[in-house]
């Protein structure tokens, strides 16, 4: 007798996308033997853009509260007060977020191309703009970056991981000119698992709690 089966429930994916192109290619041993020093101008860029900035006149200082240049503080009250996202706002954290990615993957060997200001290369991360006053929960920010602490705790140790990873595929490009897949994709998905972390507590695009995975 012929039962009617329904398909297993399949979840949206997260809305926070990340990947970055896996390099086909022989990468320059020269560079990724001097990335740590290499970086630095543009590291130097990121700092200028991304740190607290600040206009003294006498004893008067204006600063720009943001966790780590990402703006924070004033969307946590436009939301709490207005349920509006300003436009502008989740464009300077999406596009300084893609900076500070392009910084990173660079540092971890995963591309040999100088870090872009403004093309995203071979990094891709976006997340959709939030109808704030039909999507977020206007009270939800006030606590999800305690929420969040469990996320904190497992991604301590997959960063352990990461530096461990890291050192051996260092020496894998200088004697082979090839970042070994496997590690290529724990780091990928160690980067993944920051941006949805971060995406969800501190830039509040979305209420949906970050999945523990390091897979799309």
């Amino acid at each position: 007798m012929a039962t009617n089966q329904q398909a297993p429930y399949q979840q949206a994916p997260y809305p926070v996308q990340f990947s970055v192109d896996y390099p086909e290619r022989t990468l320059n041993r020269l560079t990724s033997f001097f990335r740590i020093f290499t970086v630095i101008p543009i590291a130097i860029v990121l700092a200028a853009v991304s740190g607290e900035t600040g206009q003294g006149q006498g004893d008067t200082r204006v600063i720009i509260a943001g966790a780590g240049g990402l703006l924070f503080f004033g969307p946590l009250l436009m939301l709490l007060f207005r349920r509006k996202y300003p436009r502008w706002w989740f464009d300077w954290n999406l596009e300084l977020l893609r900076f500070s990615n392009r910084v990173g993957i660079y540092l971890a060997l995963m591309d040999d191309k100088y870090p872009s200001t403004d093309e995203h290369q071979s990094v891709h991360l976006d997340y959709p703009y939030p109808d704030a006053s039909t999507e977020l929960n206007r009270w939800l920010p006030l606590v999800k970056w305690f929420l969040a602490i469990p996320h904190y705790i497992v991604l301590f140790f997959l960063n352990i991981g990461a530096v461990v990873v890291l050192i051996i595929a260092w020496f894998a490009v200088l004697f082979t000119g090839r970042y070994p897949r496997g590690m290529f994709g724990y780091v990928e998905g160690v980067i993944r698992w920051h941006n949805r972390v971060a995406a969800y507590a501190f830039l509040l695009v979305t209420d949906r709690y970050p999945p523990f995975s390091l897979s799309q």
